[in-house]
């Protein structure tokens, strides 16, 4: 490798010269992802003030009852279900109308019991998806999703200098 190693904690980065971005997931998660298995109706989990890509791995606090069940139970069969961020963070019950209809498929990679009684559950992004039509809101909301493909797109000569003004703008951070 011509590029160095940074360290962040205990995880090293290897940074190169030609690398454009630090992919998310590795060569053989993306094509594990092309192979998944979406269902068209997933249970649905509204997320407050957060936005859940593919690939990205978040911590999120299980607040709501409706939500708590949704996890509880979706942990213990599949581990998937679908994260959908609220329009409006103050709604403590949201309806289909109070959800943006574009979400991302998630795996329930664990959950946590907290010390204070609140439980968070680390869920992983996977697949972009769009809501069609709720179902249902109880005990739960689940909704008919259809799976959206991503298209590989080629930067332009912009793109490709904004690209590399962040890459420098991290290097330096993590200096």
């Amino acid at each position: 490798m011509d590029g160095f190693m940074n360290s962040i904690g205990n995880l090293m980065i290897p940074i190169e010269e030609e690398t454009e971005y630090i992919p998310l997931l590795s060569e053989e998660e993306e094509e594990d992802l092309k192979k998944m298995n979406i269902p068209d109706v997933l249970p649905i989990l509204p997320l407050r003030n957060t936005v859940l890509f593919p690939g990205v791995v978040i911590p999120i606090t299980v607040g709501r009852d409706k939500s708590l069940r949704l996890v509880q139970e979706v942990y213990r069969k599949s581990k998937i279900l679908g994260a959908v961020a609220q329009k409006d963070s103050s709604i403590e019950d949201p309806d289909f109308e109070d959800m943006y209809k574009v979400g991302t498929v998630a795996q329930i990679l664990k959950i946590l019991e907290m010390p204070d009684g609140t439980t968070s559950v680390i869920i992983q992004g996977r697949k972009r998806f769009q809501m069609d039509d709720l179902l249902t809101n109880k005990p739960y909301h689940a909704a008919k999703i259809t799976s959206l493909e991503d298209s590989d797109v080629e930067p332009d000569g912009e793109a490709r200098a904004v690209a590399a003004a962040l890459k420098e703008l991290a290097i330096k951070i993590i200096r």
